[in-house]
């Protein structure tokens, strides 16, 4: 890897320059993956060969040195450096003439939080040549590095435009593996669900949902620009390599529509919970209902007679009548809440 670094003297921001990593196949076959920086314009100028420059610039390009790069030595358009500097943008391709400027996203999945990031990666790619500029790690493109070390031969030989689709092909298998993920954490929300809910049932359930939803705004528009580098007549590309390109679009059209049915899922799981807490909630009112309903016959004699049978004498000091009364009450007190509670019994309410 060759970095573009300042003095180090100034131990500021601005001294410190992107990490710039390039790959360069000459006419002749030959594979450098130490070429410096200073000849870049050789193999440019060299159509015979494929050049690939990766350019990391971890706290943006605050010194202006990756600008300089793409305006300097390839020569690009300002508004499409100028996008390619600036991120948040959606998935897209802009055709230039001699270049393509591509916006895509790749994926970062945690499978133990269930944490989905997408990182934007812009690409040019001209005749001869594939410039990446990102602003984090990317394990895919270092997946690619590695496959180009292990088999330098065959992997830059079919041009620029076949490195291409080797990115985006390797982008979007990323895709599937959280996608899959998610539908085990949806799998085991909706037993849960049907077990004993919690609040850290909904939890997962929403946060399946926001995930979901990410992937949504992004493979949209990225199945349509596939669809456009699988079909459209660009310069950069040959025509016998459109059909790598309908390949990743196939694989990406695969991938959309297992998310579209992970939405389903996502909200057959919710309306689940819902019920399973509405139905809950019922069962809670229905016992408390009966409590409160048996409990209605010694409220309603307690109260109707003031149980002022004794003043400050005990039960059984008291003689007849009194005594009588007050075990006449306790009667109507405890049979009919006794009848009720069986009459609910047999009812099948609890």
């Amino acid at each position: 890897m060759t970095t573009l670094r300042a003095d180090h003297s100034a131990n500021t921001t601005d001294s410190v320059g992107p990490n710039v990593r390039i790959v360069f196949r000459d006419g002749t076959g030959a594979i450098h993956f130490d070429w410096p920086v200073e000849r870049l314009p050789d193999a440019i100028d060299d159509r015979e060969g494929t050049l690939w420059v990766d350019i990391e610039e971890q706290c943006g390009d605050a010194n202006g040195k990756a600008e300089a790069l793409l305006r300097d030595v390839f020569h690009f358009h300002p508004l499409a450096i100028e996008d390619a500097l600036k991120e948040k943008h959606l998935p897209k391709v802009d055709d230039w003439g001699a270049y393509l400027y591509v916006v895509f996203h790749t994926i970062e999945f945690d499978p133990v939080t269930d944490g989905l990031r997408l990182h934007e990666l812009d690409i040019f790619l001209g005749p001869n040549y594939v410039v990446t500029y990102h602003i984090e790690p990317m394990p895919i493109l270092s997946e690619l590095s590695r496959n180009i070390q292990r088999d330098p031969t065959n992997r830059l030989r079919h041009g620029a435009d076949h490195l291409l689709y080797h990115i985006l092909d390797l982008s979007v298998a990323e895709y599937l593996p959280a996608i899959e993920h998610l539908e085990e954490a949806i799998d085991a929300a909706q037993d849960e669900v049907f077990g004993r809910p919690t609040t850290h049932t909904v939890q997962a359930i929403f946060q399946v949902k926001r995930a979901s939803l990410r992937l949504h705004r992004v493979l949209s528009p990225q199945r349509e620009l596939l669809n456009r580098l699988a079909r459209d007549d660009y310069d950069p590309i040959a025509a016998d390599h459109r059909v790598y390109f309908r390949d990743v679009y196939d694989h990406i059209v695969r991938v959309h529509d297992i998310a579209e049915s992970l939405r389903d899922l996502i909200s057959g799981a919710l309306d689940t919970y819902l019920s399973a807490i509405s139905n809950r909630t019922n069962d809670i009112m229905k016992a408390l209902t009966i409590v409160t309903v048996m409990f209605l016959p010694i409220s309603f004699v307690t109260s109707f007679w003031g149980m002022n049978f004794f003043g400050e004498r005990l039960a059984f000091q008291v003689a007849w009548p009194r005594a009588g009364l007050f075990w006449a009450s306790c009667v109507l007190m405890v049979v009919p809440s006794v009848v009720m509670w069986i009459w609910a019994k047999r009812k099948g309410w609890f």
